[in-house]
């Protein structure tokens, strides 16, 4: 199994992964971070919040944000995000996590396209700034190989969700809503967070490989922007029944989602260890010591880890240059016996 050593925002011994209606200080830093303070959305928001009074309760926004409080804890408290975020996430349930996500967004998708028209999604409708099918299939691809169409599968868990999102595209598009409310808000908020972590657990390349999921090149601003969305959202065209039943689907939204985080964690039950490349677990030296991997119980506060005590020793000049004598000798033994 890999397990990193990675600060994360806690509140209640979780990160606010679902929280996006409030502030996520971390992940707004992680999107914002030399952005411009009026971004690509960041005038369109403020033109629409100049001279509104603050959210009303009646707001659908605000519904949506008091209306879901139990559903954000019970999500954030899932094992599979709380081993997540912990770094503990074996690659081929993170593998099995994207395809439930490239299934899951590739129906939302597939159905806000063929209801863009509709009144209640068209001043949701971003394409271009949060559709994620697209990052999937590069993420699926780089996991799987070109023949991942022919190798994932739509587990039973995420095909109940798929199948009502489509129900839902067909027979009550308004309610769609709800599901991307839940989740592009979410990946906002939390995403770039677990971008983190995944490529420190499972060392992916940090130049987004298997990671695309989590990157919306098209947001300048995830806080500006959100505000944007909030303010749409109070602008739909509802009577007190019909956001009443958005909040609730908005909460059957995160059903569905614990019901696939259930379904991987059993999975991974069965799934062995995995161990790092090289079998060396990682460590960046940094926070409580006797979670090095090297730490020993007896004599370790006067030792230290080892493998970051050797790393310093070769770093010496001396050690250095009788190393390179030392590759140099053997260069040559070697070149003499191949001679």
């Amino acid at each position: 199994m890999n397990t990193v050593t990675e600060k994360v925002p806690t509140e209640d011994g979780i990160l606010n992964f679902y929280r996006f209606a409030q502030d996520d200080p971390t992940g707004e830093e992680a999107m914002a971070t030399a952005q411009e303070p009026n971004g690509l959305y960041g005038a369109a928001a403020s033109r629409e919040a100049e001279g509104e009074q603050p959210p009303s309760p009646t707001d659908l926004s605000e519904l949506l944000k008091e209306g879901t409080k139990l559903s954000h804890e019970k999500a954030e408290n899932t094992k599979f995000v709380k081993e997540f975020l912990k770094g503990r996430i074996k690659r081929e349930l993170f593998k099995l996590a994207t395809a439930a996500l490239y299934y899951t967004y590739s129906a939302l998708e597939e159905e806000l396209d063929r209801n863009k028209e509709n009144p209640a999604i068209t001043p949701l409708y971003f394409p271009q700034e949060l559709h994620r099918a697209e990052n999937l299939k590069k993420d699926v691809e780089y996991f799987y190989g070109e023949n991942w169409e022919d190798t994932i599968q739509c587990s039973e868990a995420t095909q109940a969700y798929v199948d009502r999102i489509h129900h839902l595209g067909r027979h009550k598009p308004e309610l769609l809503v709800a599901h991307a409310y839940t989740r592009y808000m979410g990946d906002l908020s939390g995403g770039q967070v677990l971008k983190k972590v995944a490529q420190r657990a499972l060392q992916l390349p940090s130049t987004g490989e298997g990671t695309q999921f989590y990157m919306f090149d098209n947001v300048t601003n995830a806080q500006q922007f959100k505000q944007l969305y909030r303010a749409r959202l109070n602008t739909l065209e509802l009577d007190d029944e019909g956001k009443k039943d958005i909040v609730e689907e908005a909460n059957k939204a995160f059903q569905f989602n614990m019901q696939v985080f259930e379904e991987l964690d059993k999975i991974g039950a069965t799934i062995p260890d995995e161990p790092q490349d090289g079998a060396v677990p990682v460590h960046d030296g940094k926070g409580d010591l006797r979670k090095c991997p090297y730490y020993a119980a007896k004599g370790a506060a006067a030792s230290g880890c080892p493998l970051h005590a050797a790393m310093a020793l070769t770093s010496r000049p001396e050690v250095k240059a009788l190393l390179a004598a030392f590759a140099t000798a053997i260069a040559a033994t070697i070149a003499w016996y191949l001679m």
